[in-house]
């Protein structure tokens, strides 16, 4: 893709393993980056790390659960570098599989991350975005949201999904592209059961960079997703055969349930 020199990025959840990743691909393009996490040392050394090539980078310890947060990242970035080009919202939390093994606290903070938080955060760089007539947003969801069998979290992305499309169409004619990037298990510390087995978060981070290139509406990664995901659309009701069997249910639930005991009952079999 082209250089981006002279464009600033806001790349939200940047301490995260897609986060990092992502952030560096910028950095190698040349953006001007801001940096929103939680406060934390991993943040901390990644700035160093972006500072020490030569980038011009600013880290903004952020929690998108406050509005307040949200708003002061935003206002910092503009007052800082007057302008933003461009948000990639990377920030995310899992979930267990089943709704009944949640908190209500689970419930409101995978909601407050995963699609509010996108919400709020696309609400306070549109105004600039919109004056400048320009910009990109990338929003990272996940296959979760094409297909409904991971709880709360499935539904937050299914939001977000909604969401994207409805914020797209609404400033398409200002010049601002959103995309949504919908990856499947990789690399991180939110899948550590299946090891070195995944791909590497720089297959998110790679089409990120695509989206900011050349906006779209989806793009599913790895490739290899698409096929069950077409399929879930084709045959929704083979989909419910199949993930309502209960073996198939206590596969996807097994590895959480034997962190944490079940908060609601379940019919026995």
């Amino acid at each position: 893709m082209r250089s981006l020199q002279g464009r600033v990025a806001i790349v939200v959840g940047a301490s995260g393993s897609i986060g990092s990743a992502t952030t560096r691909a910028l950095a190698i393009r040349g953006a001007t980056l801001v940096l929103a996490a939680l406060p934390d040392a991993a943040l901390d050394a990644l700035c160093d790390e972006i500072r020490s090539s030569g980038r011009d980078v600013l880290a903004v310890p952020t929690d998108i659960t406050r509005r307040a947060d949200i708003d002061r990242l935003v206002a910092t970035a503009l007052e800082r570098f007057g302008r933003i080009d461009i948000l990639a919202n990377i920030a995310g939390i899992g979930s267990s599989p089943s709704l009944c093994d949640a908190s209500d606290d689970m419930l409101r903070t995978v909601v407050e991350i995963n699609l509010l938080g996108a919400a709020r955060l696309m609400h306070a760089v549109l105004p600039s975005m919109k004056a400048q007539r320009s910009g990109a947003i990338v929003n990272v969801g996940s296959v979760a949201g094409e297909a409904g069998v991971m709880g709360i979290y499935s539904g937050s992305k299914f939001g977000l999904r909604g969401l994207s499309d409805s914020v797209r169409r609404e400033v398409r004619s200002f010049g601002i592209g959103v995309s949504l990037v919908e990856p499947g298990f990789v690399r991180s510390p939110m899948n550590p059961a299946h090891g070195e087995r995944l791909p590497g978060p720089e297959i998110v981070a790679d089409a990120i960079l695509g989206a900011i290139a050349h906006p779209r509406r989806a793009s599913i990664v790895p490739w290899t997703y698409r096929i069950p995901v077409m399929l879930v659309k084709l045959f929704p009701g083979l989909t419910d055969l199949v993930f309502g069997d209960a073996r198939i249910q206590e596969r996807l639930n097994r590895d959480a349930r034997e962190q944490k005991e079940p908060q609601c009952s379940e019919p026995s079999s």
